[in-house]
């Protein structure tokens, strides 16, 4: 999303430095440049396959008719004026942006929670809300960054907002390559004995009681291990006691289904 909440659709990719080979066997590493630093690929290559296979994809959407178009974009239903837009976007260069590598994987999480595990606008960019207007800071761009306060009807601001809203089901971010979910645990073990990296464990926090031995006695389970699975994917956001009322920490945005609902306590 941009600053003033526009419409900005794009996708952010991170990439490894490297790779398994074909059959498995071995680890390739990145290209180097000229200068011996890591190389990628040229931003204006994969700005002409980005561009060229996306609308490939936009052609195969339309032909089998997965696309729908609605108020000022319905004459695009049409193949002709649909081809029209095609053509004109193929003699356009997309942007492509290759960034610099992380300096560590603590920096990679903090860059992509910007944008997996945030809203468009966050509350301290909320100056006030006054006779139907909406007022908050953005950052102009075009302008040296220059920080600068729009106001917007409460409608529009709603409109740009809903615009960030995923549709349900929708998978915000995917694995590919030997991160994909299926091969996951199996592939990274390979990189990790042809990197000669050692493997992670999954908690490596210890306390007295831990180091601590205790004769005939099963270890408690984790908090964490689901009770179905038994696997330590649970993530607790709180423990609600059912004699206090559910903890209000920061504002709802409700919809039609939890207006006029009510929360029953059945412990």
């Amino acid at each position: 999303w941009g600053q003033n909440l526009m419409h900005h659709p794009h996708v952010h990719a991170i990439v490894t430095g490297g790779g398994l080979s074909a059959d498995g066997s071995r680890w390739i590493h990145g290209k180097q440049s000229k200068r011996r630093k890591p190389f990628f690929a040229p931003g204006k290559v994969l700005s002409r396959v980005f561009r060229g296979k996306f609308i490939d994809m936009l052609k195969r959407a339309f032909a089998s008719g997965q696309l729908g178009f609605f108020g000022r974009l319905k004459s695009l239903g049409d193949e002709a004026a649909f081809e029209q837009l095609l053509n004109k976007s193929v003699r356009h260069d997309w942007v492509v942006y290759a960034k610099r590598p992380f300096s560590s994987p603590a920096c990679v999480l903090k860059y992509l929670a910007r944008y997996t595990h945030r809203v468009a606008i966050s509350n301290r960019r909320l100056v006030e809300l006054r006779n139907g207007r909406v007022s908050f800071r953005y950052k102009d761009y075009s302008d040296d960054q220059q920080s600068k306060v729009l106001s917007l009807s409460s409608s529009e601001f709603i409109r740009r907002f809903l615009m960030h809203t995923l549709p349900s089901g929708f998978v915000r971010i995917r694995y590919y390559g030997f991160l994909a979910n299926r091969y996951r645990n199996e592939r990274l073990e390979k990189c990790r004995h042809l990197l000669g990296v050692t493997s992670v464990p999954a908690s490596t926090t210890t306390t007295k009681e831990s180091q601590t031995p205790v004769e005939n006695s099963d270890p408690a389970p984790s908090p964490k291990t689901c009770p179905a699975c038994g696997r330590q994917s649970l993530v607790i956001i709180d423990v609600v006691s059912p004699t206090r009322p559910l903890p209000l920490r920061r504002p709802y945005f409700l919809t039609d289904r939890t207006v006029n609902s009510n929360c029953f306590d059945t412990s």
